[in-house]
């Protein structure tokens, strides 16, 4: 065995097992009933003695049961995940049990249009009834039963596979402690649908498909072929499809003027087309896409939030910024239904550019989300603490505005502001350390809005729920009054528009917590009247050009922007090295920042 396999989950091996039996055949969605039916899993690991650390991975369209790990010694190529499925790897195999299992419908040994209907004695064909994700997902349900699996730690799938674990969150709610979705979306938009309608159009009208009964003749190659490569090109962004082939010609140095294929992004079609007859049925391409095509939690609950209404499980949405199949917003919409429902959510888009196959590619950034989610879900399981606790090194490289926002004084002051099992949101979290403060000490449930990415892994990691969002983007997913407090720590200056953010706040908090720094404190007069130029301070550490402040504040100015949006101000803390006394009677002179207590303001009863 080479150096690669022994970095791998090892030798495995497919195996295969009953779940439904042909005297109680399974009711599929579409009213028909099948029986018997037969899985073809893999697992990994073991099941530890509380059986609290299975883990089902789903897989997508043109995925299978082999997920990690190799076949045989001889094996040149691993599983179809494994730069995330192993012994130290983000889905730990020395830590986790791991099931994947080929899909129902599927054409790597469960049963699938390409398996023997036993009325005939052959193979099913397109006498196979229509399936859904639905289906696919009663049936790994019934695997787990046979293997004696109670209760997943969480359910892990990217594309279709996140179509999966998204239902497995509505139709099995308590069976799961942690739903992870990767580059997925709760229904197909036109575009995805017309691409799959081509797609099987290929297959349909190639020349051998026989009605779907190929199996004792030449099979439908080349419509295969055609699907898979019109799918693949769905995978790729254009960025990534320019940077690997451009205009490249493959073999000749100029135009033939014929109409093989010439250029390098022909013949990688070409090969992704052959590679795939030698391995998948059409039939099945039929099945899955349409399967895919069906899902619509919209349509089967009336709204999304309606959809999650009863999921108990933790929530990890991630897309991929070049992704245009499954796209960021498709995501969005799904983290906001979670968001407006009060689910622990989180939510990172990573930026890549690998369009849909960076789920595959993005080994160390995805990596890094999922490990950390998983960890923290089993830590909160096994210890009841919410919180993982920080690793000394901290995030490997915090921007310097963090850093000089996390340098100041203000945590403990607004630690003591927050009302204990408050609902809280902490916008611009930054790495996490106020809100893992006030889960700490005040059992807040607490919810994170983050814009950096590298921050927000650093929060998932910590067990924290955090968004990664612009928060001038708006905050309509959140209904009236979702929080008690909403905290806008030292990022006020730095918004392009705060006074819609700070009215979009009220909407959504009972009330607003805000600390700045004080551009009119002694230290930035005396350097501008002084040295005529830009202060510099240990809360403004910038110089001109590189500030993050957009906007140029004072207590005063902050008191009167409150008067005129008709905000209350509860309370005005000042902070300040200086003596109290001064500070207090002198604050827009002597205090370096300042700390708010804001409120909807309330007009008098008539």
């Amino acid at each position: 065995m080479d150096s690669e396999q022994n970095t791998s989950a090892g030798l495995v091996r497919t195996e295969k097992i009953r779940v439904v039996e042909a005297d109680a055949p399974l009711v599929l969605r579409c009213g028909k009933r099948l029986g018997p039916i037969d899985v073809a899993y893999e697992t990994y690991g073991q099941l530890s003695p509380e059986k609290d650390n299975a883990i089902l991975i789903c897989h997508a369209l043109s995925g299978d049961a082999h997920v990690a790990g190799y076949h045989s010694p001889d094996d040149r190529k691993p599983g179809w995940w494994d730069v995330m499925v192993g012994p130290g790897k983000p889905i730990d195999t020395e830590r986790y049990y791991v099931i994947c299992s080929n899909i129902l419908g599927g054409c790597s040994g469960t049963t699938g249009p390409s398996e023997i209907n036993p009325a005939t004695g052959k193979p099913y064909g397109l006498d196979f009834p229509v399936i859904t994700i639905e289906d696919m997902v009663n049936v790994q349900k019934r695997l787990l039963d046979v293997l004696g699996i109670g209760h997943l730690l969480a359910v892990i799938g990217g594309s279709m596979g996140g179509m999966q674990t998204l239902q497995w969150a509505v139709s099995y709610p308590d069976f799961l402690d942690a739903a992870l979705c990767i580059a997925t979306t709760t229904r197909l938009n036109a575009q995805s649908i017309a691409f799959d309608a081509v797609g099987r159009n290929a297959i349909l009208n190639d020349p051998n498909f026989n009605g779907g009964h190929y199996h004792d003749s030449e099979p439908p190659n080349r419509g295969l072929a055609i699907a898979r490569m019109i799918g693949h090109i769905t995978y790729l962004s254009e960025l990534s499809m320019r940077n690997k082939f451009g205009r490249q010609l493959r073999t000749a140095r100029d135009y033939q003027y014929e109409f093989n294929s010439e250029f390098a992004v022909e013949t990688y079609l070409d090969y992704q087309g052959q590679t795939f007859i030698e391995r998948f049925d059409a039939n099945s391409y039929l099945y899955i896409t349409k399967a895919m095509d069906y899902f619509d939690l919209v349509r089967d609950y009336g709204t999304l939030r309606r959809a999650f209404t009863h999921s108990r499980c933790r929530f990890l949405v991630a897309s991929f910024s070049s992704d245009w199949l499954f796209t960021p917003a498709q995501s969005e919409e799904i983290v906001e239904a979670l968001a407006a429902e009060g689910k622990d959510v989180s939510y990172c888009n990573i930026e890549s550019s690998y369009g849909h196959d960076a789920f595959l590619l993005e080994a160390e950034k995805l990596g890094a989300l999922v490990g950390g989610f998983l960890n923290s879900t089993l830590y909160r399981i096994r210890t009841g603490h919410r919180v993982v606790p920080e690793h000394r090194e901290g995030p490997t490289q915090l921007k310097m505005f963090d850093r000089a926002k996390r340098a100041r004084v203000d945590y403990e002051l607004i630690d003591s502001l927050v009302g204990p099992n408050s609902r809280v949101l902490d916008l611009g979290c930054g790495d996490g350390k106020l809100l893992a403060r006030l889960i700490h000490d005040k059992n807040v449930l607490g919810q994170g809005i983050e814009i950096d990415e590298e921050l927000v892994i650093h929060c998932v990691r910590r067990g924290l729920s955090v968004i990664h969002r612009d928060i001038e983007r708006g905050l309509e997913l959140y209904p009236n009054d979702a929080f008690d407090y909403a905290i806008l720590s030292q990022t006020i200056q730095t918004l392009r528009d705060p006074k819609s953010v700070l009215l979009e706040l009220h909407r959504i908090a009972r009330k607003v917590i805000v600390s700045f720094p004080n551009f009119a404190h002694w230290l930035c007069r005396l350097q501008l009247l002084a040295g005529g130029r830009a202060p510099q301070t240990r809360l403004l550490p910038f110089r001109w050009y590189n500030s993050p402040n957009i906007h140029v504040l004072s207590l005063k100015d902050f008191d009167r922007f409150c008067a005129e949006l008709g905000i209350n101000i509860e309370k005005r803390i000042p902070l300040g090295k200086t003596f109290l006394w001064p500070v207090r009677f002198l604050p827009n002179l002597l205090a370096p920042q300042a700390v708010y207590v804001t409120s909807k303001y309330q007009p008098a009863a008539v």
